[in-house]
């Protein structure tokens, strides 16, 4: 999480991170990477954390949704308004946040 947090502020960081814990772990920077002060880093962690919690509906309806093969099989035998009625199955059963 820490590496993701630095490259969302900084996609061209090189950076090498010991330790998995933003408070303990050590940074070293590379090529001439300015470094990122440890509180930002934080700040992004969270904001990050907050943006994965509210798409689990994302998550939670993608395990769900038949196959790609399944669903164009779908619109083949039932038309476009089968095919939504079974999508929308899914969507209601995990509604966006």
């Amino acid at each position: 999480m820490i590496i993701e947090a630095i490259l969302k502020i900084n996609p061209n960081a090189e950076v090498t991170v010991r330790g998995d814990d933003i408070n303990t772990c050590t940074f070293q920077w590379h090529e001439g990477t300015t470094p990122i002060p440890k509180a930002d880093i934080e700040a992004k962690m969270v904001e990050l954390e907050t943006e994965y919690d509210n798409n689990k509906y994302q998550r939670d309806r993608e395990k769900e949704y038949p196959t790609i093969a399944d669903q164009l099989d779908d619109i083949y035998h039932n038309g476009i308004d089968g095919w939504k009625a079974t999508i929308k199955t899914t969507k209601d059963k995990y509604p966006k946040g």
